[in-house]
């Protein structure tokens, strides 16, 4: 149900949200705060927290702003730079908001597969497992 639920929400924003305006200001880290690798067992987390104006621009599905904020990741995480973790982050990018709005990190695991958009969408953007408790 709550797949079907984000599928549809993300359908209806894609159609519904306005233009996004010209950012001729965009500055370095307007979108990520900071990054945090985390470790649960054997397992790594890279830990996003996105600013309010991030979680803003997640809403208006611009890809260019995706794009820049998964830049502004790789910068402070250089090596979160993997097909995996890259389609995790554009799904939060993506989602995230309309789902579970103002969830305290979006968290990208790089042991999680490479999956096509729909199995990625399915997983709440955690393919492979469910997504970690802490």
């Amino acid at each position: 149900m709550v797949r079907s639920t984000i599928s549809a929400i993300g359908v209806v924003a894609a159609v519904l949200a306005p233009a996004a305006p010209a950012r001729a200001d965009a500055g370095p880290s307007d979108f990520v705060d900071r990054t945090e690798w985390v470790s649960y067992g054997d397992l790594s987390s890279l830990r996003v927290y996105p600013t309010p104006a991030g979680r803003a621009a997640a809403t208006r599905l611009d890809a260019a702003e995706g794009e820049q904020a998964w830049r502004e990741v790789l910068a402070a995480a250089p090596e979160a730079d993997t097909p995996s973790m890259r389609e995790q982050f554009l799904c939060h990018w993506n989602y995230a908001e309309f789902a579970r709005p103002g969830k305290t990190s979006w968290n990208l695991e790089p042991w999680r597969p490479v999956v096509d958009g729909v199995t990625m969408l399915e997983s709440g953007c955690n393919p492979g497992a469910a997504e970690e408790a802490f």
